[in-house]
């Protein structure tokens, strides 16, 4: 029994880990494709 709630809590864990570092990696690159495409259409910096 103390095996099978270590093994849920390490799922439970690890997906919860997966999820964030998901969203981190798409929000970066989602950001990175927005600011070139203000420099592209409206010659904004990429540092703003």
């Amino acid at each position: 029994m103390n095996s099978v709630l270590l093994w849920l809590v390490i799922i439970v864990g690890g997906g919860i880990s997966l999820i964030s570092c998901l969203y981190i990696l798409v929000s970066m690159v989602g950001m990175i494709f927005y600011k070139i495409y203000r420099k592209l259409c409206f010659h904004a910096s990429l540092y703003d």
